[in-house]
């Protein structure tokens, strides 16, 4: 199946690492103009040498006011990925609220941030547009020391739906990806200890974690015109975990 995005601008959230980078990178060879956002200048410039076409943006996106001032300048958009995220994993009984504002600031309130910059100007134009947030299984599975994080995706995938919802009669469609671990340089660092990796494996049924191809591939299908009729869908990409 052949996806083209010519003539397309989309924003990717997150884009200097793992599957924000690989993302921006597959859009990009897909023939959409890409504009990356990260708060690493060092990753936008690496990046920059893998895909000279990319248009940086370095902004960290727990500054609403300067995430404002940046989007308003780089749109319009007429595509969004939604990937920046982060996770801190604590015990329930030791939780911080300095890491629970985190989470949430960056996983929840960035996302809400971001969408209303680049939907009132998809809007505004009458054009539609196509929205993707990258979620997690753990949106929808309670998993140990992830408190925060879970609550965090599973508000992303309410977000989604009443973004779908609200946005719809806009002919602009939200959905969201939800993946198991993913083999990023991070991921296979963080799931290195063969026991930890097999309890979770264990538990999917196609007995291994995903690629962040796996990731990018579902981003790809759900933005294009291919899925004209998906809106307001959390799409797993799991292997299974969330079936079981």
């Amino acid at each position: 199946m052949e996806i083209s995005f010519a003539g397309k601008h989309a924003l990717v959230t997150g884009a200097g690492k793992g599957i924000g980078r690989a993302t921006a990178c597959a859009l990009s060879r897909c023939g959409a103009r890409v504009t990356a956002l990260t708060r690493s200048q060092s990753d936008l410039d690496s990046l920059i040498l893998e895909c000279p076409c990319i248009v940086p943006l370095c902004v960290d996106l727990s500054d609403w006011g300067a995430t404002a001032a940046a989007l308003e300048s780089a749109g319009p958009f007429d595509l969004l990925v939604n990937n920046a995220a982060c996770a801190s994993l604590q015990p329930f009984l030791e939780i911080t609220p300095e890491k629970f504002d985190q989470m949430f600031t960056v996983n929840v309130k960035a996302v809400l941030q971001v969408s209303q910059v680049v939907a009132r100007s998809m809007k505004a134009r009458g054009s539609g547009g196509s929205i993707v947030n990258v979620s997690s299984q753990a949106s929808q599975c309670a998993l140990r020391d992830h408190s925060v994080y879970c609550s965090s995706k599973a508000a992303l995938d309410m977000l989604t739906k009443v973004m779908a919802l609200e946005l719809g009669p806009f002919q602009i469609r939200v959905n969201c990806v939800n993946p198991t671990v993913v083999m990023t340089d991070m991921g296979r660092i963080g799931w290195s200890d063969p026991v930890k990796a097999g309890a979770m494996k264990s538990r999917i049924p196609l007995g291994r974690f995903a690629e962040v191809d796996d990731v990018v591939n579902s981003i790809l299908f759900l933005l294009s015109d291919k899925s004209n009729m998906t809106n307001g869908a959390t799409l797993p990409v799991d292997g299974g975990f969330l079936c079981c």
